[in-house]
Parts: structure tokens; sequence; C-alpha cells
């Protein structure tokens, strides 16, 4: 081939497209497309139940707050950068924010050293109205307009009343997100433990509320054994087994429809990420991508390739007995299989 006067051979033709590859690998090949990023507050559910040991593998090897942790810290790195993570917890009725989102990826470290740090000895209070709480979380995150992750094993102490679950007063679908079922489905004894932290048993049936006795008695409660107006004006405690837990699926799946937000139970669900950006409210942001790689690796081809030809070149005997080997060995292994 001749250019300009000059004589190149295919190699050398070969040689010059690789270094103009080159070049434009150094300096860059970008472009641009529009990515959906979200943002969210994550609140978990402290409170004493979660200390049940129903999760993990094996089953049973992990408590139900160190696998909520875990999720979380799990799901950032599958999240697009930009995205802003904030973080709360939930305890008795209340769901407490402890900081807005920031940005996942400029503040991982710290995001994972406030996620793995979560305790229950954080609660200030033993009850656990999920629905207060998750209604307060709601509340919380539309303030901040963004999207809620809540985790819990919805299991009510005390019990719902018997009226039913109160309805939700806010507007269905305005916070996106997930209520995300930790726990088992087998009932599973709640530990108990000191003031230091020890574990000294699990929770009897005399230890926690079978029925909810607030408000006022249902009607025929008089006909209920053991009713008294004055100190009885329920009846007697029914039996139970409310001292034992487990991930409550029906109850959450109505507040999930009731609040307009998706329900997944962490058991069944590899990352959170993937459930939680289709059930997200979204925005979107150009991002610019570097795809310089590209061009190197054609660079570093029709370089093997330049080399390649020019050793058959200056070799053209010995390439000619390998080649004559290679066929040689392929009918042995032929024969060989055949036999």
């Amino acid at each position: 081939m001749t250019v300009n006067g000059l004589n190149l051979d295919r190699n050398a033709v070969l040689l010059l497209a690789a270094l103009v590859l080159t070049v434009c690998a150094i300096v860059g090949f970008h472009i641009l497309h529009d990515e959906k990023i979200a943002d969210a507050v994550a609140v978990i559910d402290i409170t004493e139940s979660m200390n049940t040991r129903d999760m993990g593998s094996p089953h049973g090897s992990e408590d139900r707050l160190a696998a909520a942790r875990q999720a979380l810290i799990n799901m950032i790195p599958n999240l697009p950068c930009q995205s802003r993570l904030g973080l709360g917890i939930f305890t008795e009725r209340l769901s407490f924010l402890l900081f807005e989102p920031i940005d996942i990826c400029a503040n991982y470290e710290a995001l994972v050293g406030a996620i793995s740090g979560l305790d229950w000895r954080m609660a200030w209070q033993g009850d656990s109205y999920i629905y207060k709480g998750l209604y307060s979380a709601i509340n919380l995150a539309s303030n901040l307009k963004a999207n809620l992750i809540f985790l819990t094993d919805g299991h009510e102490a005390p019990p719902l009343p018997e009226s039913g679950l109160p309805p939700f007063e806010g507007k269905k679908g305005v916070v996106g997100g997930l209520i995300v079922g930790v726990g088992g489905s087998e009932k599973t004894p709640i530990p108990k433990f000191d003031d230091e932290g020890h574990q000294i048993g699990v929770y009897g049936p005399q230890d926690v509320l079978q029925a909810n006795r607030f408000g006022l008695p249902p009607t025929g409660a008089e006909l209920r054994p053991g009713y008294n107006p004055r100190n009885a004006p329920f009846g007697a405690m029914p039996s139970g087994d409310e001292q034992l837990s487990s991930v409550k699926t029906e109850h959450l799946e109505d507040l999930a429809s009731r609040t307009g937000l998706t329900y997944v139970e962490l058991q069944h669900t590899g990352s959170l990420a993937t459930p939680f950006l289709a059930a997200a409210h979204t925005r979107s942001i150009p991002v610019t991508i570097n795809l310089a790689f590209l061009p190197a690796l054609l660079a570093l081809s029709i370089i093997v390739l330049a080399y390649a030809r020019s050793f058959r070149s200056q070799f053209p005997k010995a390439a000619i007995r390998l080649q004559s080997l290679n066929r040689q060995l392929w009918i042995s292994h032929r024969s060989i299989f055949a036999w």
C-alpha cells in the first residue's frame, strides 16, 4: 500500500490504526445517558421481637435486626451513585430520624458504620405499635421528599384492638418505597435480656399481653368469662401465643395496600435494590460514561493480529509444522474418542 509516496505494508497499517485507537483511549471516549436514581429514608424496627433468631444460613444463625442491617448494607452498592439514603429507627409508636438522606457513594463508609451500629438497646420504650411507626415514617419521608424503606417483622405489641387496624389518614402513594418483612414464617420464642444485654431466657405467656386492653371494651364484653365492670371490663385475659413471633405477612401486606407501598419479604428476596427502584419515585439525571476501554481493547486486538502476521511471515516453516502438528493431534484425539 502506498500513501503519499510512502510504501506501507499491512502490519504498518495495523500498527498505525492501533496507535490512533490508543490515543482515543487515552483522551477518553464518553457518552451521555439519563440514569434513574432515588432518595430514601431507611427505618429499621429495633423492638425486642427483632432479636428473634430465625434468619441467616443455616436457619436461626442470625437475629432479625442483624439480617435487616446486613440487607440494607448489601443494598447500597447496587444503587446508582448520586442516590441518597437517610437512616431512622422505630420503637414504641414513633419513627425517629437519625440523619437525612446523603449521597451513598460519597458517604459509603459513614452509612455502613451508622447502619452497623444500630442496636435494640437504643429503644426508649418496649411497646411496638407497628402501624403507628409506619405512618410516622411515611410522614417523615414525605417531609424530606424521599422514598421509604421500612424494615420490620410486623409484630404488634400489644396486639391490634378488636376494632381492627386504624385507618391511614395520609394520601396513599405519595411516598413510594418498600415495607420489608423480616423474620421466618414459623413462630419462634423471643429472647429476653437483662439490663446489661445478657440473655436470661425467653418471653413466656405471662410476660406479654395476649389481647389488647386499651380503649373502650367491645359490645358484649359483659358476657365474657371473668367480666368485672371495674377491674376487668374486657373479661379475663385469654390464652394465646403472643410470646412467640413470626413475620406478620398478612398484616404488612394490608399496611402496604393502605399506604401505597410495596411489600417484600426479606427471606425470599435477594438484593433490596431491584424491588426498591421498581417501587420508588425516581428522578433522572444525566450521567457521563467513559467507554475508553472499547478503543483500548480494539487496539490490543490489532497489535496481537499484527504480531501474529509477522510471526507467520518470518517463520513460515515453523508455522506450517505447528499447523501440521495440531492437525495430527486432532486426528489422534478423534481416534481415541472413537475407540
